[in-house]
């Protein structure tokens, strides 16, 4: 599956990913992604805003179809750990979680995800990939292997693509069926972001689990003809993430490029970290190239059923764990 405009700001030289993982690059000339400051990455039981981890609930891994297997009424996932995928220091955070994924996208319509063009580029990638809710850590130390089938859905068709090395770079697609269980989330119409705003990122940086960064993450340029610039944590993988404004909680756009992800040291990797005013930065494409297609209404979020108990269920899906090493 191409991937090359990573958006992983905790730069690591993803360039020399095997050639099993997904991450690879397309050889359009992108970049990867890096940290900027500190790492604001969290998993979901870390997430504290409960707006956030509303928001994470409606992101999606893309995963090949290949590496799930049907058990049931659930896909068991294949996947290395971050350590061994990537060649990593004992040092990295997340170091022992599976890299099932090699892409991120978002539910912005009950049958419509977008996500990075470099995702998905034809009709063959958009049958062989699956988009899967619920991949994310929710108790420490317990890791997803598998995902419901519910919450695993297909490719219908690629509605609008576009892929430009310095400019705006989305796919937009329908799936194979609707879901009513994750929201749609919202999208900023206004077109006013403006460089110094807060923006945060939620996706599957290199494949993992899902991440929420919402820290002090803000824009740098808005200038940019089809997309805007911006310091956040990010890794391959991240491609295809929504990129929120803080205060609003609005979709202001899609990540798509950055700074490389990892650098060498001492004979593994660690994130490439740089000061939150250096660096490259990281390239999202504005939601205004999408706008048109993703519908205006919005239904209000579904409310989750009420067991016996009487106490609402979590919009998080039970997904089978194994313990961290």
């Amino acid at each position: 599956m191409n991937k090359t405009p990573w958006l992983v700001c905790l730069s690591v030289l993803v360039s020399s990913v095997s050639a099993t993982s997904a991450l690879a690059a397309n050889g359009t000339g992108n970049h990867e992604k890096v940290i900027y400051g500190d790492d604001d990455r969290q998993d979901i039981y870390d997430v504290k805003n409960s707006r956030d981890v509303d928001l994470a609930a409606s992101t999606v891994v893309l995963i090949a179809a290949d590496k799930l297997t049907k058990t049931g009424d659930k896909y068991d996932i294949s996947a290395d750990t971050f350590e061994r995928e990537f060649g990593l220091c004992d040092t990295e955070p997340f170091k022992d979680q599976p890299t099932g994924g090699f892409c991120s996208g978002s539910l912005v319509a009950e049958d419509m995800i977008i996500t990075a063009g470099h995702c998905i580029t034809n009709a063959a990638e958009c049958a062989s990939t699956k988009f899967v809710f619920g991949y994310a850590v929710t108790k420490e130390g317990e890791y997803p292997t598998s995902a419901a089938a519910s919450e695993v859905v297909g490719c219908k068709e690629i509605i609008a693509r576009k892929q430009e090395a310095a400019g705006a770079d989305f796919a937009v697609i329908r799936l194979d069926r609707k879901i009513t269980t994750h929201a749609a989330l919202k999208i900023n119409r206004a077109a006013d972001l403006k460089a110094g705003d807060n923006v945060g990122v939620i996706g599957h940086p290199s494949g993992l689990p899902v991440k929420v960064a919402f820290g002090k993450s803000m824009v740098r340029d808005v200038s940019k003809a089809g997309y805007f610039v911006a310091n956040l944590d990010t890794y391959g993988g991240n491609s295809g993430s929504a990129v929120f404004n803080t205060k609003t909680g609005l979709v202001e756009g899609i990540l798509v490029r950055g700074e490389t992800d990892f650098v060498n040291k001492d004979g593994c990797r660690v994130s490439n970290v740089c000061k939150a005013d250096k660096c490259r930065g990281e390239d999202v494409t504005k939601i205004a190239n999408v706008m048109k297609l993703i519908p205006e209404t919005r239904e209000a979020p579904p409310t989750p059923p009420t067991p016996p108990s009487g106490k609402p269920t979590s919009k998080w899906p039970t997904m089978s764990h194994r313990p961290r090493h």
